[in-house]
């Protein structure tokens, strides 16, 4: 089934613009001028997108509830989760780096994560989610902040490099930071044009 005629793509390379048709899974669509590729069919539909989406929500809430490392010294023991550690950046008087690390590693992630379940649930609902445009478009601003793999890579050399001076024992936090980074990196490889197309497929 084709689009409807106000359904278009435009070539981010050339501008050539494209009348948008139904492609199978998988397939993608080339610009007939640059051969560049304008949109996919993704593997996942609306429904596993949302579950996806939901999962890495979930999964960031247990990620923030238990801490990440432990440090042991002379028979003392400090824990901390991700908040808590943000907490104590900013009680040291390291204003500015507190607030990047709480952005990045919090808010930009957890917005992002919220506003896709929000307009997927819509979606796979056949319903206009309020507010479709503008979710959009912010979500396409905070995706590239969003730098939970970033975090959970500088964690690990952290660990490595303190291992042979505190006692370093690994809690629930960490376990939980490293499935958030898998399922961010599957949430990230969404192609928002393809939700624009669910978006007119299913609710207009």
């Amino acid at each position: 089934m084709e689009a409807p005629v106000s359904a278009i793509m435009i070539c981010e390379h050339c501008d050539a613009v494209h009348r948008w048709r139904r492609l199978e899974r998988g397939q993608r669509a080339r610009c007939v001028r640059c051969g560049a590729v304008l949109y996919r069919c993704p593997w996942l539909d609306a429904d596993s997108m949302f579950a996806l989406a939901l999962a890495a929500l979930m999964t960031f809430a247990i990620a923030n509830a238990w801490p990440i490392v432990a440090l042991g010294l002379n028979g003392q023991h400090h824990a901390a989760a991700l908040w808590q550690a943000v907490l104590d950046i900013g009680r040291d008087g390291q204003h500015v780096v507190a607030v990047l690390v709480a952005m990045m590693l919090l808010v930009f992630p957890l917005l992002q994560l919220l506003l896709l379940t929000w307009v997927l649930g819509f979606v796979r609902a056949c319903r206009p989610p309020p507010g479709f445009a503008p979710i959009m478009r912010l979500l396409a601003a905070i995706s590239p902040w969003s730098m939970v793999e970033v975090f959970m890579v500088g964690t690990l050399v952290a660990v490595v490099k303190v291992g042979s001076i505190f006692d370093v024992a690994l809690r629930p936090g960490i376990w939980g930071f490293a499935a958030l980074t898998i399922l961010l990196a599957m949430v990230a490889s969404f192609d928002l044009r393809r939700i624009w197309m669910l978006w007119q497929e299913r609710c207009r």
